[in-house]
């Protein structure tokens, strides 16, 4: 028999049981997101312990700043940074193919296409998240490096030898000293200040671009582009679809075409769900690791300059295929070499947690809210 409030209708109180249920479920989503965070508090302690046990045998100072590394050939050198710029250099080849494309993908979906044509592209294009990550290493390995290969290598002269000149920029009759402190004074180090001579020297310059190695670094980051294009275009088409048709009609009864709509309206209506997608994206192709490994080798070294593109002809290491040749190397046991598989995966979630806080913080500054 249902309670009676004070009058004879039916009484607003809900059922003992209702109560309970919605109590219980409550609870559980609050265990699921509990959970989560007890995950990533669990992860973040156990990457913790094995680096402090690192950094007791190895100077932290040593491990960030260090341009060797050569954990398992003696004497193991544990420096970070080629680790690091082999990832970089996957992310940025990788973010050049992926986010222009998905970017225009996603304008196409969301503006262009019709109902029917977008119920079949857009699962065909999410898909391609669906492929294993080694298929991806496979093909960059076997079909990528060869027909990426076949022009190569290339050499264009920019500035021929008979444009060379030389320019004195400071004579050397110009050139002086001046002590600012001079020797003598007590607690002080001598300091003076000197102009030398100084001479502008252009010459011969050749725009070089060298063949691909068998491992490169080139056909691993458009492997990676190619995996991560579907999460830009679909969290971008996402965030383009909400953008209220107000706007958009608006801008047409200004005269505006489809196209300045799209790039002037939408889109900057649409960037904070653009940015997140830029990062899920990145952040996807920081850990990736089958394709980098396949693909991209597992040589370690620091970037060259000014020849930046022989970066991407040659082999490179990321932190994720260092993981992987530890882990698989034998007779490690509780060594430094071991610990250090900890190090690379702080760091390699330190550098995705920071651009994280990063991201989310451009968000807000740009987040729409209608």
């Amino acid at each position: 028999m249902s309670r009676q409030s004070g009058t004879d209708g039916p009484s607003l109180e809900r059922p003992d049981f209702v109560v309970r249920k919605e109590r219980l479920y409550r609870r559980l989503l609050a265990g699921c997101a509990a959970l989560t965070v007890a995950v990533t508090l669990g992860i973040i302690l156990s990457l913790s312990g094995g680096a402090l046990t690192f950094f007791g045998d190895v100077s932290i100072v040593k491990f960030l700043t260090g341009t060797n590394w050569s954990p398992l050939v003696p004497p193991s050198e544990y420096g970070v940074l080629p680790l690091v710029s082999g990832t970089l250099i996957i992310v940025i080849g990788s973010a050049v193919v992926a986010l222009p494309i998905g970017l225009g993908a996603a304008i196409y979906l969301s503006e262009y296409a019709d109902p029917r044509v977008r119920s079949v592209v857009k699962p065909a294009l999410e898909i391609l998240a669906g492929v294993p990550t080694v298929i991806y290493g496979y093909f960059a390995l076997v079909y990528l490096t060869p027909i990426l290969d076949a022009p190569l290598p290339i050499e264009q002269v920019i500035i021929p030898s008979w444009l060379g000149f030389s320019v004195p920029i400071i004579p050397s009759w110009l050139t002086f000293s001046v002590p600012i402190v001079p020797d003598g004074v007590p607690l002080l180090p001598e300091f003076a200040l000197v102009v030398s001579e100084f001479t502008l020297v252009v010459s011969e310059f050749v725009f070089v671009v060298p063949s691909l190695g068998a491992l490169n670094a080139l056909s691993a980051s458009i492997a990676v582009g190619i995996m991560i294009i579907p999460m830009v275009s679909s969290i971008s088409e996402d965030a383009m679809s909400a953008v209220p048709d107000s706007l958009r009609e608006a801008a047409y009864g200004l005269g505006s075409t489809k196209f300045d709509v799209s790039t002037s309206v939408v889109v900057p209506a649409a960037a904070s769900g653009i940015i997140s997608s830029y990062v899920l994206a990145l952040s996807r192709a920081i850990g990736e690791t089958m394709i980098v490994t396949m693909a991209g080798g597992q040589s370690p070294k620091m970037p060259y300059f000014p020849n930046v593109l022989r970066n991407f002809t040659d082999s490179i290491e990321a932190m994720t295929a260092s993981i992987v040749k530890i882990a698989s190397a034998e007779s490690l046991g509780q060594t430094a070499t071991y610990e250090a598989m900890f190090a690379i995966g702080l760091t390699l979630f330190g550098l995705t947690l920071t651009m994280n806080i990063l991201a989310e913080l451009v968000r807000r500054r740009f987040r729409e809210v209608y």
